[in-house]
């Protein structure tokens, strides 16, 4: 029996439980889409629900916020974490702490940071009842709308706090496996440090870089708690439109929950595959 077929056959039972979970799941999602719930009484499959979510002015400002988040959040935390990596691959005193702390929040459930953000940026949280009492601000009411914000700043930072340390690690390991001889080469051909990193260095990181930027960017579009408790309510974000669409007390608007769900689904799919084109062209440029 050859290697190959070992792995295979060690990896089917886990490999068919999320095919089969995961098809099934998307089977019954795109079922349910076409107004095909026998159920409550839909057995005549149509367009109906994606006719009704591409239509509605709602789906279109809720796909524009979500992709603001994701695509902020995602190009944010890249650049500050490719910094932190390059910051905390240098010795000095104290590194060994500070990568600690750096990697601390890794642990920190999402939940957990979003109601951090809640009681700390909102105009009735803790930095404004501060700032009011400091004499910044005449009354807490006047701080800066960080949450329940249109343009979703709260829900930006939270990703952002969440994220940089998860693509900072990665990018933080590729760079000790890697060392410093390659820049050292090309700084003793006359690169100056700006050129060692652009044209040396982040090549080599770059496949760590897109899939960490990827996985960011798959999740916060398709994420629901934290812009469900930090987002607008109009607005909202796509996940949590279809949540609300979802739990309708009519049951007959569940197909255009589920079309939804189908549609974030293939655009998720779709902007992921421009992303990783985009970004690939970019560095060969």
């Amino acid at each position: 029996m050859s290697d190959r077929l070992k792995i295979f056959l060690l990896l089917a039972p886990a490999l068919t439980a999320i095919i089969v979970l995961f098809m099934g799941g998307l089977g019954i999602g795109l079922a349910r889409s076409l107004n095909y719930m026998p159920v409550i009484g839909l057995v005549d499959p149509n367009f109906d629900a994606y006719v009704t979510v591409f239509t509605s002015q709602e789906f279109y400002l809720s796909f524009l916020l979500t992709l603001h988040i994701s695509v902020t959040s995602t190009v944010l935390s890249s650049i500050l974490a490719i910094g932190a990596a390059l910051l905390l691959r240098r010795q000095f005193i104290g590194r060994a702490i500070i990568n600690f702390l750096f990697q601390l929040n890794l642990t920190v459930p999402h939940l957990v940071g979003a109601i951090g953000i809640l009681y700390l940026f909102s105009q009735s949280g803790s930095f404004a009842r501060l700032a009011a009492e400091w004499g910044m601000i005449s009354r807490p009411g006047d701080f800066p709308a960080l949450v329940f914000d249109p343009y979703a700043i709260g829900i930006i930072l939270q990703y952002v706090w969440k994220e940089v340390p998860f693509i900072g690690v990665i990018l933080l390991a590729n760079m000790q496996a890697l060392g410093e001889d390659y820049e050292s080469v090309a700084r003793s051909l006359g690169a100056n440090r700006w050129q060692a990193f652009r044209h040396v260095l982040l090549p080599l990181i770059f496949p760590g870089l897109l899939s960490a930027s990827v996985m960011v960017f798959a999740f916060t579009f398709g994420a629901y708690e934290i812009p469900a408790i930090l987002g607008p309510n109009y607005p909202a974000a796509l996940p949590v439109l279809a949540y609300r669409k979802y739990t309708d007390v009519d049951l007959e608007a569940r197909p255009e929950a589920m079309a939804m769900a189908i549609v974030i689904a293939l655009l998720s799919a779709l902007m992921i595959f421009l992303y990783v084109r985009i970004s690939r062209r970019n560095i060969r440029s």
